[in-house]
């Protein structure tokens, strides 16, 4: 079981100078079940949520070479690629949908839910891009254990060497202010 930044770096490592099929392996067990989770939150049918997350894993096989850990940390760079995907297919989706004949503008409407909660989404990314870039950095590292990796608040524990009450309290705080922060923004937390 990989567990630390380090671990996963280790083994990106592996798979893009030597292309080591058991360090991919380790890799895609560990990630392949949280990538599929997110994409079925994110409203995909289980067929498409697994292409997807395939495709991410793919992208990792292919491009490992380019992940940089001084740059971030693996989940983060592999959960940017998947909403990326996600986005090619909406996009994708969306055009499969226009008969080119046609030559209407293409004029989102308000009342569409999906073209909406993209929308939402979309701002609700930024405004949170900007509240998380201004916690403190222990803070910062705590929710990405919490919310990209999606630990416990026990294994976080374990895993900082933190006490318990201690991550809670990091946690519920730094959720606090990004709530604020997207309410600030102008973009209502989902409900």
């Amino acid at each position: 079981m990989i567990s630390t930044a380090s671990e996963h770096a280790a083994l990106v490592a592996a798979v893009a100078e030597r292309r080591d099929r058991q360090a991919f392996t380790l890799l895609f067990d560990f990630y392949g079940p949280r990538l599929n989770g997110y994409f079925m939150r994110l409203g995909c049918d289980r067929t498409t949520a697994e292409e997807l997350t395939q495709d991410v894993m793919i992208t990792l096989w292919r491009k490992a070479a380019l992940f940089d850990p001084a740059k971030s940390s693996l989940a983060t760079w592999l959960y940017r690629i998947a909403r990326n995907r996600r986005i090619d297919l909406l996009r994708r989706d969306r055009l499969d949908t226009v008969d080119p004949g046609e030559f209407l503008l293409d004029i989102p409407d308000d009342s569409n839910p999906d073209v909406t909660a993209v929308i939402d989404a979309q701002a609700r990314e930024e405004v949170l891009r900007a509240a998380m870039a201004a916690l403190p950095e222990e803070h910062k590292a705590l929710v990405a254990l919490a919310f990209f990796e999606g630990l416990s608040h026990s294994e976080i524990a374990a895993r900082t060497g933190l006490p318990l009450g201690t991550v809670k309290s990091r946690i519920r705080l730094s959720f606090t202010r990004l709530r604020r922060a997207l309410e600030a923004g102008g973009v209502v937390a989902a409900t």
